[in-house]
């Protein structure tokens, strides 16, 4: 699954690596454990079409 990431004060979805997907859950979620955060997007993702986690948005690519 590739996953697009977006901030809040960005306009535009990015496709993400999942090296940079660890670092920005890293930075958004402090001391939890970012590959653990990394497992529950991508479950979140295939019921949804988005999740917020701090203020980063993801979702699967479309």
């Amino acid at each position: 699954m590739k996953i697009e990431t977006k901030y809040n004060y960005e306009k535009i979805w990015t496709t993400t690596s999942e090296e940079d997907l660890l670092k920005i859950i890293a930075q958004e979620v402090g001391d939890a454990d970012p590959k653990g955060t990394l497992l529950y997007i991508k479950d979140a993702l295939k019921k949804k079409k988005s999740i917020t986690v701090g203020s980063c948005k993801f979702r699967a690519e479309v």
